[in-house]
C-alpha cells in the first residue's frame, strides 16, 4: 500500500510537470529519491509518461484529426507533419544511442538539482529578452526551424533540463511567440514521449514484475488526470504571465533539493 501511495503521488507530479518547463523527470527523480521509491531500472519514471501522452492526445484530438483528414489534399498539413517528424528525429537517434548512459549515469539527484537551477536562471533571462516574434503559428514554422528545435530538445536528455523547457526556449530564440513555442512543445511531445515510452518498454519489459505493472498503472492514471488540467490551462497562463513563475519554481526546487541531499544524502 505504501508503494501504491508513492506511485500515485509520483503520477500526479508527472502529470502536473510534464508539459511545464520545470522537468518532470527531474521532479520524479528527486521526490523518488527522498521517498526511497525505487523502480526497476528507473523504468517507472519513463513508462508513467503514457498517462500524460494520452491526456494531450485527448485535448488535441480534434486538431490532430483535422490535420490527418487534410493530409491528402493540403500541402500545409503535410508540411507540418513533416516538420514534427524532422524535429523528432534528433531525439530518436541520440536517445537510442545513449539510452544506457542516460539511465545509469545522468539519472543523478545532484545533477538534477544543478540543472534545475541553471535552467531556471536561463528561463528568467529568456523571459525578459525582447525577442522578435516572427512566427506565431506553431504549425507553420520553417522546416529548418523545426529541425533546430529538435536538436535543442536533445538537451532534455539530461534530467532536470526539461523537454518542454528546452523546446520552448529554443523556439522563442528562433523567433516563435511564447504561445506558439509552448504549443509546438505539446505537438513535439507526442512522438518524443511515445517513442521514449515504446523504446524503454521494449528494453525492460522482460524484467518488469506484476508489482511493477500495478505501480505503473496507478501512476499512469494519476498522470493522465493531472496532465489534463495543465494542458487545458498552460497556454493561456503563459500568454499572460510568461515563464518567470516556472523559472523561480525550478530554482527553489533545485536549492531545496541540494539542501536535502546535504542533510540526509
Amino acid at each position: 500500500m505504501h508503494n501504491l501511495i508513492e506511485a500515485f503521488v509520483l503520477g500526479i507530479v508527472e502529470g502536473l510537470t510534464e508539459f511545464l518547463p520545470v522537468s518532470s523527470t527531474g521532479h520524479l527523480l528527486l521526490i523518488g529519491h527522498f521517498l526511497g521509491f525505487e523502480s526497476n531500472g528507473k523504468t517507472f519514471e519513463v513508462l508513467v509518461q503514457l498517462g500524460a501522452i494520452l491526456a494531450i492526445l485527448l485535448v488535441y484530438f480534434r486538431r490532430l484529426l483535422d490535420i490527418a483528414l487534410r493530409l491528402p489534399s493540403d500541402p500545409s498539413a503535410r508540411r507540418f507533419v513533416l516538420g514534427v517528424l524532422v524535429a523528432f528525429l534528433p531525439a530518436a537517434v541520440i536517445g537510442a544511442a545513449l539510452h544506457g548512459f542516460i539511465k545509469t549515469v545522468l539519472f543523478n539527484p545532484f545533477l538534477v538539482c544543478c540543472t534545475l537551477i541553471a535552467g531556471g536562471l536561463i528561463l528568467l533571462v529568456v523571459d525578459e529578452l525582447e525577442l522578435q516574434e516572427t512566427h506565431t503559428d506553431a504549425t507553420a514554422f520553417p522546416l529548418s526551424m523545426y529541425f533546430k528545435i529538435g536538436l535543442i530538445q536533445c538537451l532534455a536528455m539530461i534530467p532536470g533540463v526539461s523537454r518542454s523547457g528546452s523546446t520552448i526556449v529554443g523556439a522563442m530564440l528562433l523567433g516563435a511567440s511564447k504561445r506558439a513555442a509552448a504549443e509546438f512543445s505539446f505537438f513535439l511531445a507526442m512522438p518524443t514521449m511515445a517513442g521514449a515510452f515504446a523504446y524503454d518498454l521494449f528494453k525492460s519489459y522482460k524484467f518488469l514484475t506484476f508489482d511493477d505493472g500495478i505501480l505503473i498503472v496507478v501512476g499512469f492514471v494519476a498522470a493522465f488526470f493531472s496532465a489534463l488540467i495543465v494542458v487545458r490551462s498552460f497556454l493561456d497562463f503563459v500568454s499572460k504571465r510568461g515563464f518567470a513563475p516556472f523559472a523561480w519554481w525550478r530554482i527553489v526546487v533545485g536549492m531545496v533539493g541540494l539542501a536535502g541531499l546535504w542533510i540526509v544524502g
